[in-house]
């Protein structure tokens, strides 16, 4: 070896032993935190990591039977603004009265990791498959609204004392026709919360002379009303009052009283929705709705939420209050919004 060669070996000698040990020293940290890391397991019951910092808020699902209805677009904005306001997250589905659909869309939540579910069925019945799942991944399941047949599976219910929303409307068609006569009913045996209120107003008119001509599911939707109460009045000119297991129902038999020129009618619906109260103001056809309140069933619904997250007991059912609204208190109640 020549000395050029020699002198050069020494020089990349120089240049390569501190980067080797320091590299050692780096791989070396780098495995004692990893180990360290791995190891600790979190506890994030209380909301914090482990380092005392909040960790990421909860994260609810929302499913309604569709969100086509004023009344569930009401419950879903009421429920974001609150959710939203503690810093947490609400993901909003709309099966769009598809139950196969919405037991779908729950799956996917359910893989989304939620913390709870607000949920308000498509088929009362039908929608037992998610109820089951829901409850195989430990989801609370707030149901509100319309109950569900598998009652067992949910967490808490909340939701307007539908019963009475029916039983109100009797309650004022018994006073208007003391001597009965023939009506229509439009109801929806998949939703349970019109079998309520649909039981509710039976009950009222039972013994007050009143035969019922026709019974028909309009599916709580307007144009389906439309249609069906068309062909009722064809039918039964004769009928003097409806009752619709919904406003948006109770509109459409009153689209189809209107394009059929039928004014001596009277026509009631549950919900009190503005549209409802808009047309009861003019005194006309629609004389009543058995009025609930979207507002107050979001916020409670929201509130009995947190508290089963954190741990607290809570009924099983939480009521409602329902009452009628008709010409003479619409105006006490407004017609631009909801109550």
């Amino acid at each position: 070896m020549n000395n050029k060669y020699l002198k050069f070996m020494g020089m990349l000698l120089v240049i390569l032993i501190p980067l080797f040990l320091v590299a050692c020293g780096s791989e070396e940290s780098g495995t004692s935190e990893d180990t360290s890391g791995g190891t600790d397991e979190v506890d994030n019951s209380s909301g914090e990591d482990a380092t005392g910092e909040d960790s990421d808020g909860f994260v609810f699902g929302y499913t309604s039977m569709t969100q086509n209805n004023p009344f569930f677009q009401v419950i879903e904005e009421t429920m974001r603004e609150e959710i939203e306001a503690n810093g947490d997250e609400l993901i909003t589905t709309n099966p769009a009265m598809d139950v196969a659909l919405q037991i779908s869309q729950i799956e996917d939540m359910i893989a989304q990791d939620i913390d709870a579910i607000f949920l308000n069925p498509v088929d009362w019945e039908g929608i037992r498959p998610a109820l089951e799942q829901l409850e195989e991944a430990g989801i609370p399941i707030i149901n509100y609204d319309t109950e569900v047949k598998a009652f067992e599976y949910v967490t808490a219910y909340v939701g307007s004392d539908n019963k009475n929303a029916g039983r109100v409307a009797g309650e004022d068609l018994v006073e208007r026709f003391p001597d009965g006569g023939p009506i229509a009913v439009l109801d929806s045996p998949t939703m349970n919360s019109i079998n309520d209120r649909i039981a509710g107003f039976m009950e009222a008119i039972e013994g007050k002379g009143f035969e019922i001509v026709a019974q028909q599911d309009a599916q709580g939707d307007l144009e389906t009303a439309l249609g069906i109460t068309e062909d009722i009045l064809i039918a039964n000119p004769d009928v003097i009052a409806i009752m619709a297991g919904n406003d948006p129902s109770a509109l459409g038999a009153l689209a189809a009283a209107k394009a059929n020129n039928v004014t001596d009618i009277a026509i009631y619906g549950v919900d009190g929705s503005p549209d409802a109260k808009a047309e009861i103001a003019k005194g006309e056809q629609f004389v009543g709705t058995g009025a609930q309140s979207p507002v107050s069933i979001a916020e409670q619904s929201v509130e009995v939420a947190y508290q089963i997250l954190n741990g607290e007991e809570v009924p099983q059912r939480i009521p409602v209050e329902t009452f009628l609204i008709n010409e003479e208190n619409v105006e006490e109640y407004g017609t631009d919004g909801w109550q």
